[in-house]
């Protein structure tokens, strides 16, 4: 048959696909063991029509390592080619705008660009010139009339084809690898790679042998020697939700993950045929410090072919957090699959994997709500994240999203509203959402709340500021208030201002006596006439520049920087007290020890007495104790 020229538009179509169209060099393995698969899924197609009538037999597909010939061979018993098929599908490389291409891509040779092409380009094969400086095709089709053939190519424009005597159906890939690649002769950086991108292939591969133990007629143990198949061919995604069982997905998390100890909490099965085709299982994971995310997350795959674990764009980003598997044909890929291209498909099937998930959710709260109560915490930061970021979850997950109070009940927004709205409107109509972000840290002030009468909430997330703030935009004259952000009275107003014991001069006078036995930063003192029955002196923060810093802390918020800006409480006063009118009546170094005395119990209950200050208070009581 003689010799002839690849064609293509452009000369260096080879250092094309070595340096640009591919981001990894691994993925030559995925892309022809991929090949072989299809050629075999073809076969077994093309059987079913009746167009094949032969015996299929044994379509198992291998992969060779041979470090003495320094080859790798991926053998399949699929469809083969006829030396016009190898003329229009490896001579003829489908690379259109070749030149456009190279312009536009020239100084991008970068492994972290996520930019890609459109389009499917034929080129798999051809990634085998990223390991290979000789690439040797030995072929024979399923068609009995057909001569088999050998194809041999440098990586040059200059390809050899000619018969051979192969006499078996299929197609055998020999990568004569070069020497800056020579790691990929090592059976086990070819088994991990056949673990990571060929595991859930449709068809059995094998590579190597494993030896296992068995017994013999006599109870012996005795090693058998077996092919050692590397994938299953019929993962848990591939069949009907109604045929799998809880044990099945839990199997099949481990398959995933087999490093993780954990069990899931629970899974969805994405199971669509229209207006695209999507399946795949996702997890919801017990979220510890201690998680993986850079190995356990979702993995994208294309027809049981791994693709990618970086999905941005296909599943939200508040969902970034689950585990599992999604699989699409449905979703644009570049040239070599390694990156997705954004169109409107990616965005249904984003907004498709939003719903299911909070369908999920609701179903399961409604089925079981104490099973899903004892859960909420470990789904509690994924549900928050995405009432932020999707509007239309957001409105769904007001049928689950769970409150807890101080007493450990959980509410729904809608049941908690209706619990308080009478007890917890102020005076002027408004309703205060009470909560603590620590209720051992700020005890004090969630038992003064409660002693009133009044529902305390734990609102304890990285992400409650923002959240806060997107309730008070959909609730109706409603706020959300923290106990130490004021005196109790203070936070749900019930009546006008209490007429003060204490005169205004009175005040002014202790004002700086208090100011004096302060630190000199990030306190400001105040006077205000409150029930006596209120505490004499309370530290607070304001909820709004308290609200921002944290905001401004976790990302976002209306006033960026705030997070580097120290922290500022008030310290008020409350003139109607018996203490402070005691303290009032005192003279000199007396009255002065009283009111540090009492400020450093207000800086105590609010663990904010440190230092040397610390000591020298504990040093003194001890001393009290003693006399």
């Amino acid at each position: 048959m003689g010799k002839g020229k690849i064609k293509v538009q452009a000369e260096n179509i080879f250092p094309i696909i070595k340096k640009f169209l591919y981001t990894d060099q691994e993925i030559f393995l995925r892309e022809l063991v991929s090949n072989a698969v299809d050629a075999t899924t073809k076969l077994k197609k093309l059987s079913s029509m009746g167009e094949f009538k032969g015996d299929l037999g044994d379509l198992q597909i291998e992969v060779l390592v041979n470090k003495k010939s320094n080859t790798i061979s991926i053998i399949d018993k699929g469809v083969g080619m006829s030396s016009d098929e190898v003329k229009q599908y490896i001579n003829q490389v489908a690379f259109s705008g070749a030149e456009d291409f190279l312009k536009k891509y020239e100084d991008k040779n970068d492994k972290n660009d996520k930019s890609g092409i459109i389009g499917h380009f034929g080129l798999g094969f051809y990634s085998a010139f990223m390991v290979a400086d000789k690439v040797q095709i030995i072929t024979k089709s399923f068609v009995d009339t057909e001569n088999a053939c050998f194809w041999e190519c440098d990586g040059s424009p200059e390809y050899t084809l000619k018969q051979t005597d192969k006499k078996n159906r299929g197609t055998e890939i020999v990568l004569h690898i070069s020497e800056d690649a020579k790691d990929y002769l090592e059976d086990a950086k070819i088994g991990s790679l056949l673990n990571k991108y060929c595991k859930f292939l449709p068809v059995e591969i094998k590579f190597g042998t494993k030896t296992t133990k068995e017994k013999n007629d006599k109870d012996e143990d005795v090693d058998v020697v077996e092919d050692n198949i590397i994938n299953n061919t019929q993962p848990a995604w591939t069949i009907a939700p109604k045929k799998l069982k809880d044990t099945d997905y839990k199997s099949f998390y481990r398959e995933l993950y087999p490093s993780n100890f954990e069990e899931p909490l629970f899974s969805i099965h994405l199971n669509v045929d229209f207006p695209f085709k999507l399946t795949g299982i996702l997890f919801f994971p017990k979220i510890n410090p201690n998680m993986d995310l850079n190995r356990q997350k979702i993995q994208l795959y294309c027809n049981q072919v791994f693709v990618t674990d970086s999905l941005e764009g296909v599943v939200p980003d508040f969902l970034a957090l689950l585990q599992g598997v999604i699989d699409s044909p449905d979703i644009p890929l570049n040239v070599s699959r390694s990156s997705l291209q954004s169109d409107a498909n990616v965005k249904k099937i984003s907004a498709h994997i939003s719903k299911k998930v909070s369908d999920r959710l609701r179903d399961m709260f409604k089925k079981d709500r104490q099973d899903f109560e004892q859960k909420w915490k470990d789904m509690q930061i994924i549900v928050e994240y995405g009432m932020l970021s999707d509007e239309k979850f957001y409105e769904r997950s007001q049928e689950f999203t769970l409150y807890q109070t101080v007493n450990e009940k959980f509410y729904t927004l809608n049941e908690f509203s209706d619990l308080i709205t009478k007890k917890h409107k102020d005076k002027d109509g408004k309703v205060v959402y009470l909560y603590t972000s620590n209720k051992d840290a700020q005890h004090m002030y969630v038992s003064k709340a409660q002693s009133k009468g009044y529902e305390v909430l734990v609102l304890d997330s990285p992400i409650v500021s923002h959240v806060i703030q997107k309730l008070e935009s959909k609730l109706d004259n409603a706020s959300f208030v923290r106990v130490d952000s004021d005196i109790i009275d203070n936070l749900i107003k019930k009546e006008d201002k209490i007429e003060s014991v204490l005169s205004e001069k009175d005040q002014n006078k202790l004002k700086p006596l208090f100011e004096k036995s302060l630190p000199s930063e990030g306190f400001v003192v105040s006077f205000d006439s409150l029930s006596p029955s209120s505490p004499p002196i309370a530290i607070t923060q304001s909820e709004f520049m308290r609200r921002m810093k944290e905001m401004s802390l976790t990302g976002g918020g209306p006033m960026m920087g705030m997070g580097n800006m120290p922290d500022s409480y008030n310290l008020v006063v409350n003139t109607n007290h018996t203490l402070i009118n005691k303290i009032h009546k005192l003279k000199g170094k007396q009255k002065q020890d009283m009111i540090k005395k009492s400020i450093h119990l207000a800086l105590l209950a609010n663990n904010l007495l440190k230092g040397e200050e610390l000591t020298n208070y504990i040093d003194r009581c001890f001393s009290d104790l003693s006399s």
